[in-house]
């Protein structure tokens, strides 16, 4: 099994991957604890400074590239600073040309306020989000669904990042599997769609947290196997996709495949999480990756749990290369960053 997954990290160097969905700007704001204000109970911090990178489609993207294969990233960006700032921050083994620019629009902003002490570990105080509404525009909703489907036509597998925008519309992502039928063998079709997953269907792969699952079908799973089993086996047929991939954070993940016995996969690692933030980007990249290589689903899922757990050990949002992914494979340890 090892030198299987060595082999699909190889080979998944030499694909490429169509990145289509929701652009984020993650802002992280750094600062020192100084003193308590005399205004309110609450803490002062002496600024240090900001950074913003690729959140949501991006951060998939970036994935992809660290891994070593090549994204083809298709969103939306206005022209404020931080959508400037986020493709700016783009790795270079992104293609941008499918990003799609609208004035008087700016990019969704996810802003963490970090703080610690001169010697401490820095940690997230509090959140501040800054929706955006995509314009009501047939324009750049067209050239929006263009750019989706010639990156698609050209690319070995379609990664769908719906951070609930209304841009990753189910029917979109119908016609893209079509026309993939017609043109060729099947191209892998995974989706990552935070509130409206019911409504995509035949997908290759779709991989949802347990939250999300459980909010879908209005129920809890916690420690309940038989739960968890009827939860998986209800999402895979009504979504009627070739297999789900469902992430437990500390417990790992179940993959449901039709026909065959469901796949528990242990969380790879160390229960001391650094950081959550854009794991699931990691995820669904490393999976949308290793099926274009050729990977089954649980091959996929096996390496996406690897891939999980090296970069909730990380800072902020981040990805994992294929140098550290391939030296998870032959230890089964993560090394801390």
């Amino acid at each position: 099994m090892i030198e299987r997954l060595l082999e699909l990290v190889d080979a998944a160097g030499e694909r490429q991957v169509a990145v289509i969905g929701d652009v984020i700007a993650d802002e992280f704001i750094h600062g020192r604890l100084s003193r308590v204000s005399r205004e309110a109970p609450v803490l002062i911090l002496q600024y240090d400074g900001t950074t913003v990178v690729p959140g949501g489609a991006g951060n998939a993207a970036a994935n992809v590239a660290a891994l070593g294969g090549g994204a083809r990233l298709v969103g939306l960006l206005g022209t404020a600073d931080a959508d400037r700032r986020v493709a700016r921050a783009l790795p270079r083994g992104v293609d941008r040309a499918g990003l799609v620019r609208a004035s008087g629009y700016h990019a969704p902003v996810k802003t963490r306020i970090l703080a610690g002490g001169a010697h401490s570990t820095r940690q997230q105080v509090v959140r501040i989000d800054r929706e955006a509404d995509v314009p009501d525009d047939p324009g750049t909703r067209l050239a929006f669904e263009r750019a989706a489907r010639a990156a698609a036509a050209e690319c070995d597998a379609v990664l769908v990042s719906d951070y609930g925008s209304g841009l990753a519309r189910p029917a979109l992502v119908a016609g893209i599997r079509r026309a993939a039928a017609r043109r060729r063998a099947a191209v892998p079709i995974v989706i990552d769609s935070r509130y409206d997953l019911l409504r995509y269907r035949g997908a290759t792969a779709c991989t949802p947290n347990e939250a999300e699952v459980e909010q879908a079908l209005g129920l809890t799973i916690g420690d309940d196997s038989a739960q968890l089993e009827r939860a998986g086996r209800t999402l895979l047929k009504r979504l009627r996709a070739e297999g789900l991939v469902l992430t437990r954070g500390r417990r790992g993940m179940a993959v449901f495949v039709p026909g065959r016995q469901t796949a528990h996969i242990p969380v790879f690692g160390t229960d001391e999480v650094a950081d959550v933030t854009g794991a699931g980007d990691t995820v669904i990249a490393t999976i949308a990756l290793a099926l274009a290589a050729g990977a089954s689903l649980l091959e996929a899922a096996i390496l996406a749990n690897y891939a999980g757990g090296l970069v909730v050990m990380k800072r902020g949002t981040a990805t994992v290369s294929a140098d550290e992914l391939r030296g998870a494979v032959r230890t089964g340890r993560a090394s801390a960053p």
